[in-house]
């Protein structure tokens, strides 16, 4: 598929990048000091968390729900269909 909705070091996992509604990206980095804007990835929809403790695991939890919807909701039908059919 080519597509990707979370980006991180798995064995450093010192930050991960999340594709984001540009809107709210922007609350999320004056809400969250550890949310800035995508390192290496377009900062208009991608932030990377900083994964240093200071935000909860629900909040961590939400947004990557939001980012793997956010990047299904692009993918054609048949695409998605075949993402539910797994």
């Amino acid at each position: 598929m080519g597509k990707m909705f979370a980006l991180t070091d798995v064995e450093r996992f010192e930050s991960i990048n999340l594709k984001c509604d540009p809107e709210q990206a922007v609350q999320l980095r004056e809400e969250f000091p550890a949310v800035l804007p995508g390192y290496h990835m377009n900062k208009k929809h991608w932030n990377t968390v900083l994964m240093n403790g200071s935000v909860a695991d629900k909040h961590l939890k939400a947004w990557i729900d939001d980012s793997y919807n956010l990047v299904v909701s692009g993918l054609n039908r048949a695409t998605r269909q075949e993402l539910e059919g797994l």
